[in-house]
């Protein structure tokens, strides 16, 4: 039957600083990488066969997908890189220390840019200096200039239902390496979870989650290969 491991990605060099990275492309920190390969080393001691990753165009998300792959003995998986599978866009928030962001604009407020699922961030300014706009990665692309968990759904949606879905239907095992929201916004679609719940929903980074699907993607059971570090899960 399918199978679906979704992976966030560890420790980046802006997380340790406390800035909204988004689309900033920056590396795994020496703890980022030591959590990838435990997620690896999980997947590994689980006995889980992939056949297929798909990962975002950023370097924490590529680099965790390599590390997890490697520790689990899959480094020969394929790999599919796209950026529709990115973090959130946070706009005009982008590079800014999270800190002294809330101090500025109040807590509350920076809460509902943070965790609402419509409410986005005030937009990125264009020519801004991480404007993504000359980036070949994103060359041809209608690109955002902020993004809710919404709009992050909006543009993960149709790129899960032509790529890896039928992948899924086709009974494969994919592990999907990826941000908080991306990720996020997958669980909302396969478990159909509300507008108000998504909210709460929080996966922790680099503890393998492992779905199990039916003929019709419809998860039939879903746990945390880290039992010890596992969030709640929505209803099966």
């Amino acid at each position: 039957m399918p199978t679906l491991i979704l992976l966030r990605h560890g420790q980046s060099q802006w997380n340790l600083e406390d800035k909204f990275t988004g689309w900033v492309d920056v590396d795994l920190t020496a703890q980022g990488e030591a959590e990838a390969k435990k997620g690896g080393e999980l997947i590994k001691a689980a006995g889980i066969a992939i056949d297929r990753c798909y990962t975002s165009v950023l370097t924490r998300a590529i680099r965790t997908s390599w590390l997890a792959l490697h520790a689990a003995g899959q480094a020969y998986v394929p790999e599919v890189k796209d950026w529709r599978l990115n973090e959130r866009h946070y706009g005009g928030l982008t590079g800014l220390n999270k800190t002294e962001t809330a101090a500025k604009h109040g807590a509350e407020q920076v809460k509902v840019w943070r965790r609402s699922y419509d409410t986005p961030p005030p937009p990125m300014e264009a020519g801004s200096e991480y404007d993504f706009s000359k980036d070949r990665r994103y060359a041809g692309a209608t690109l955002p200039d902020t993004e809710s968990l919404k709009t992050t759904l909006d543009r993960v949606q149709p790129y899960w239902e032509a790529e890896i879905a039928p992948q899924l239907a086709a009974g494969q095992t994919l592990l999907v390496a990826a941000h908080g929201n991306s990720l996020r916004a997958i669980v909302k679609l396969l478990f159909n979870v509300t507008n108000d719940a998504i909210v709460g929903v929080e996966i922790p980074t680099s503890n393998p989650l492992l779905i199990e699907l039916d003929a019709g993607l419809r998860p039939t059971a879903a746990r945390y290969l880290d039992e010890s570090r596992a969030t709640a899960l929505p209803s099966v």
